[in-house]
């Protein structure tokens, strides 16, 4: 009923231009923004998760090309220039002679070499890369969520604000009729005009607090929308009944057990630790020979050993092996540097998994103070409503002074409020949950 009763209020509010100053003064339109609209625009439209998807396309063309390496090599080579005049000594230094040469000459070559085995570096190249293409999605899947309780905690701020304005709009209008009343009471010569001043002052007071009121809604509106691509003079007006909704909390347990198995950054780390593996078999894989089959065709003018003007094609085929003996010594160190980040992934594992559970913990223990003091806050309401009803009775009777009827007021302000702060906090920590579980 309660939440019925703020959504009327909230369309009465986007609707009157006398409500918001801010949008009176400029022309702005209004857009409702549910909860699930929200969360759809932020994959669609923010610019980190735009940025992050971008990896994940270079992460996908960096795992083609590292296929492209079981393919055959194949180069095709032209060379062709001017031949200088050969100079031929057959004694020693002396007796130099010149030949007949041609003046051009030409080369054509083609070299095809196919690997066969490269001690397993093509093979784990491969794998490294669709690791990397696997830890871009995951991060992109983090980030994602991150963004997404990030802006739902300006949602929640944002729905405050339309709450906090709607309690200083009727504290005003309650604070007009109880100046005329003062005012009654003055022109009878019950209260001297003190408290004439006093009510005036509070009347100003409020007034400027629903300003600055409607000045934060239109900046969180604003801020929003940039965020998410939408026309920055868009009004937004918030899902009332997100707090309305029953959430169902889990066990400690239960939810420490669904992050460790779904949490995006969890997952991430598992595949950095994969690559860290993988990288210490790609240096073990370059102690290893290398075996490839070979061709070769050469078409060539003139013939390089008597220079007569003539063509001369040779062709061969053949295994070529090589065995890095430099890499027993070379590579020692970056071997068991590779091995050492293994370890140091393993203990970035853990250390996540300690997050995790102070994360969790936090959240859920947070989630039911915040269930607790909504309760709370209901009676706190109640009661300072009535107190400020009898203290209004009291003042009109002359039975209490301004001070008191003015600090009931404030009492009864600030647990309004304070109540809706803990509605929000209630739907944050609930979203905090899910978070952390990778559900959000």
């Amino acid at each position: 009923m309660q939440s019925r009763h703020i959504r009327t209020f909230i369309v009465a509010l986007l609707t009157s231009s006398a409500a918001l100053p801010a949008c009176a003064q400029t022309a702005c339109d209004t857009l409702y923004l549910s909860v699930e609209e929200l969360l759809s625009k932020v994959s669609r439209s923010h610019l980190q998760v735009a940025a992050d998807r971008l990896k994940e396309q270079m992460a996908a063309e960096r795992a083609k090309t590292a296929r492209m390496s079981r393919l055959p090599s194949v180069s095709v080579g032209l060379r062709a220039g001017y031949l200088g005049q050969p100079i031929v000594w057959e004694n020693g230094l002396s007796h130099a002679t010149r030949p007949d040469s041609p003046d051009w000459q030409q080369n054509y070559t083609v070299d095809v070499s196919q690997p066969v085995y490269q001690g397993g570096r093509i093979k784990y190249s491969i794998r490294k890369a669709d690791l990397e293409q696997e830890l871009a999605r995951l991060q992109t899947a983090a980030d994602e969520g991150d963004i997404r309780l990030a802006m739902l905690s300006r949602y929640l701020e944002l729905f405050s604000m339309y709450k906090q304005h709607m309690v200083l709009d009727r504290k005003i209008a309650e604070s007009e009729r109880r100046l005329k009343d003062i005012r009654r009471l003055k022109a009878e010569g019950v209260i001297t005009n003190n408290d004439v001043l006093r009510s005036e002052l509070q009347l100003t007071d409020d007034r400027l607090a629903l300003q600055e009121t409607d000045n934060d809604i239109r900046i969180a509106s604003q801020q929003i929308d940039i965020l998410l691509g939408l026309d920055e003079r868009l009004l937004l007006m918030p899902d009332t009944a997100l707090l309305a909704d029953e959430r169902h909390v889990d066990s400690y347990e239960y939810y420490v057990e669904r992050a460790s198995l779904a949490d995006p950054s969890v997952l991430a780390l598992h595949k950095q630790t994969e690559i860290a593996e993988n990288n210490v078999c790609i240096k073990q894989s370059a102690l290893r020979p290398s075996v490839s089959l070979t061709a070769s065709n050469t078409l060539a003018r003139p013939v390089s050993r008597t220079m007569a003007d003539m063509y001369n094609n040779a062709w061969n085929v053949g295994v070529s092996v090589s065995y890095p003996l430099s890499a027993l010594y070379t590579d020692r160190h970056q071997l068991r540097e590779a091995r050492q980040n293994v370890q140091l992934m393993h203990n970035a594992e853990e250390q996540k998994q300690q997050q995790i559970r102070m994360a969790v913990q936090s959240a859920l223990l947070r989630h039911r103070e915040a269930i607790s003091r909504v309760e709370a806050l209901k009676l706190s309401v109640r009661q300072a409503s009535e107190n400020y009803r009898i203290m209004y009775n009291r003042y009109m009777n002359q039975l209490a002074i301004l001070t008191d009827l003015l600090d009931a007021d404030n009492l009864r302000l600030n647990a309004e409020l304070q109540l809706t702060t803990a509605r929000t906090q209630v739907a944050y920590t609930y979203y905090e949950l899910q978070r952390a579980v990778g559900e959000l």
